[in-house]
């Protein structure tokens, strides 16, 4: 069962890390060209981003930390170097959501969009997938960094929430 969770989980990892590195590129080189500038070109970029964004690489996500989270309870991981990674997906989930922004805008906005460049998402997508290949080869020991946060970050406060940031 692990083992197949494993498989799926870096299956579905490697899809979506590809979509992350192809889809700024896309955006940025395929998405200013000129013949997107014609109904049919802007048709053609619209249907090929939107079925890439939707039918593969948030798809892929899905199933990647669908299958991450099963790995992490059926192996019973509690180790700081698992939560750093954790913060480090966190930072490719926020990509690809700016990813689908630009996306969407890119698509719907005729025309009068002024896309940002998107490759700035590329950068941040590859040290997200670096740390990520980081933490989960080399499991460092993160203690000692954990020991030299202040002490208040570290302990109980033995204080409940204030009651405007409760929402029940």
């Amino acid at each position: 069962m692990i083992a197949l969770l494993k498989a799926v989980h870096i299956a579905a990892l490697s899809l979506w890390c590809a979509g992350l590195v192809a889809m700024p590129i896309v955006l940025q080189v395929y998405g200013r060209r000129e013949e997107v500038r014609t109904q049919a070109g802007f048709s053609e970029f619209r249907l090929l981003m939107h079925a890439a964004y939707t039918r593969i690489v948030t798809p892929a996500a899905i199933i990647a930390i669908a299958a991450g989270t099963g790995l992490i309870f059926a192996v019973g991981l509690t180790q700081p170097w698992l939560v750093a990674k954790l913060v480090a997906v966190v930072g490719m989930v926020l990509a690809h959501a700016w990813l689908g922004h630009l996306t969407v805008e890119a698509s719907e906005g005729r025309g009068t969009y002024q896309m940002p460049h998107a490759l700035l998402a590329l950068p941040a997508s590859l040290l997200c997938m670096g740390a990520v290949l980081y933490l989960v080869l080399a499991k460092p020991d993160l203690q000692p960094l954990i020991d030299a946060l202040p002490q208040a970050l570290t302990t109980p406060q033995d204080r409940s929430l204030p009651a405007a940031l409760v929402p029940i």
